[in-house]
């Protein structure tokens, strides 16, 4: 049994097994996020757009609660590379927070974004990163991530030219 709960929990925890990648798990773990987030942009209205990302963005976020004290054990690393269920959260938030946003802003502009800012770890990112342990601080430093990059994004949409 404790091998079937490890392959299942080890494809949820890794997107699929795009976290396991040997280079950039978090970038490629976040592509699933990416993946949910494109048909909901394509195919939903702009006002039921909220609703289906805020749906994933919750059960990713609870999987992540459930998962984290299987990961840290599996992976014997408090903040484990492959689990990249956070990275899929942070991203949703792009999408969430600007549900207007073309598929291109949000799909590409979004996913970069977020992963300049999760990676350079802006405060108070930084602070939860280094500071909060566990599912919580796993978790919040990326969702303070993709606020960021939804913040740009917003910044550029009122301030720039149309796109």
């Amino acid at each position: 049994m404790s091998r079937t709960r490890d392959f299942v929990f080890n494809a949820i925890g890794s997107a699929l097994g795009l976290g396991l990648s040997p280079i950039a798990p978090g970038s490629f773990g976040a592509l699933l996020g990416v993946a949910y987030a494109v048909p909901i942009l394509i195919y939903l209205e702009v006002a039921w757009r909220p609703w289906a990302i805020g749906l994933g963005l919750g059960a990713v976020s609870a999987a992540n609660h459930f998962l984290t004290p299987w990961a840290v054990a599996y992976w014997k690393d408090e903040d484990p590379g492959h689990f990249v269920l956070d990275e899929i959260a942070g991203y949703l938030m792009v999408p969430l927070l600007l549900p207007q946003g073309t598929l291109w802003q949000v799909g590409f502009w979004g996913f970069l974004l977020f992963r300049i800012f999760d990676i350079v770890k802006i405060p108070p990112a930084r602070q939860i990163d280094r500071n909060m342990h566990g599912p919580w601080g796993i978790l919040l430093d990326d969702l303070v991530s993709g606020a960021y990059a939804a913040l740009v994004l917003y910044a550029y949409r009122w301030l720039g030219p149309a796109a």
